[in-house]
């Protein structure tokens, strides 16, 4: 096979894909005159050149025996995304897939939905073994399709898609035949304590992020560098906390106030063993919200996220034997001192905490 079925159609529990078709007009029309931009590359920016579009522009790519467009169609018979095949390269058995939902029909889990379905077709119909999903890592909606559709985080091109608004780096995830797909990476969950929210960084918190790492005392603590400035804090927040979860890695939460929502930390799982169910904590607190026991309640949070829900068996906490505040911390979220791990920061000794699920109250 060289070239893509022009009459396939898949059926999946909501959505039906198939090549998009005469019939669709009306509702193309729609989508173009409403400046909905999610159809494929090339389709038309004025409803006067539908027609010709869905004659022939929409099946060029099938022709071409590069890939294929596909109109997801819901039990309405509304069109409510498209998703696509492209850059197929046959000899080498390789594939791309892209999506893209209506914004009246996004959060439904539409394309999470499509993308399984057609990569299954694909390994059930073609000999392809490998399909490839590329996302902004700035793009958190697309990252998450990618990761419920079982694909696996496999790097980033750094800047390497040029928009308006500037280069964006994007993520590679990919899918082999056979495979069952990428687990290994926390999921983005808020989570809620007595006093806390702990949920993504936003925007927003990045001044606050910035003026805790940049703060003397976190400074001294911390390897953070020394210049600290919003583009640091930024780059953090939103980029390479990002990355790390999908690397599998860990996880980073905002931490911040229930009745405020002022920020008030940061804190952070890495270092994750996912055989051996196995992570550490860290942590940094903002300079105005130091002495109230933020950080220990916010940890203990996640040791009950970890232990009850994803059924890991150990958080570690390390702290240098200087920093008696991190210390306490960990004393009063119930960990257990192990022992001193010398020469654990460069040239200073860290005390080694443990918390297993039967330590917690």
């Amino acid at each position: 096979m060289s070239v893509f079925d022009p009459r396939l159609r898949i059926t999946t529990d909501r959505l039906v894909l198939r090549p998009f078709q005469s019939d669709d007009a009306e509702r193309v029309r729609a989508v173009v005159e409403a400046g909905h931009r999610f159809l494929p590359p090339g389709a038309p920016g004025h409803v006067a050149a539908v027609a010709h579009w869905l004659s022939t522009g929409a099946h060029e790519l099938q022709r071409s025996g590069q890939g294929v467009h596909l109109a997801m169609i819901d039990a309405e018979q509304r069109v409510v995304g498209a998703i696509s095949l492209f850059r197929t390269q046959w000899g080498a058995g390789i594939t791309e897939v892209g999506y893209g939902v209506h914004p009246l029909h996004r959060g439904r889990g539409f394309a999470t939905e499509a993308v399984r379905g057609l990569s299954a077709w694909v390994f059930a119909t073609t000999e392809l073994r490998r399909i490839e999903l590329r996302a902004n890592l700035d793009n958190g909606p697309s990252l998450r399709v990618a990761e419920k559709a079982g694909y696996t985080y496999e790097g980033v091109l750094r800047g390497a898609e040029l928009e308006e608004d500037g280069p964006h780096d994007l993520v590679v995830f990919g899918l082999l035949r056979g495979a069952v797909g990428a687990s290994h990476v926390f999921p983005h969950e808020e989570l809620v304590t007595p006093r806390l929210l702990l949920r993504r960084f936003t925007p927003d918190d990045v001044p606050d992020l910035t003026a805790t790492a940049a703060d003397e005392l976190t400074q001294l603590r911390t390897g953070l560098p020394r210049d600290y400035t919003e583009g640091h804090g930024r780059a953090y927040a939103l980029l390479i906390s990002e990355q790390h979860r999908l690397s599998g890695g860990g996880i980073t939460w905002a931490v911040v106030e229930r009745e405020t929502g002022r920020f008030v930390a940061s804190v952070d799982l890495k270092g994750t063993e996912w055989g051996h169910r196995a992570t550490e904590v860290g942590y940094m607190t903002a300079p105005w919200a130091r002495g109230k026991g933020y950080a220990g309640e916010a940890v203990l949070g996640i040791a009950r996220w970890l232990f009850g829900r994803h059924g890991f068996q150990r958080l570690q906490l390390r702290a240098a034997v200087s920093n008696l505040a991190s210390q306490r911390v960990a004393e009063k979220a119930g960990f257990v001192r192990e022992g001193v791990a010398r020469n654990g920061a460069g040239n200073e000794d860290l005390v080694v905490f443990s918390l297993v699920p039967s330590d917690l109250p």
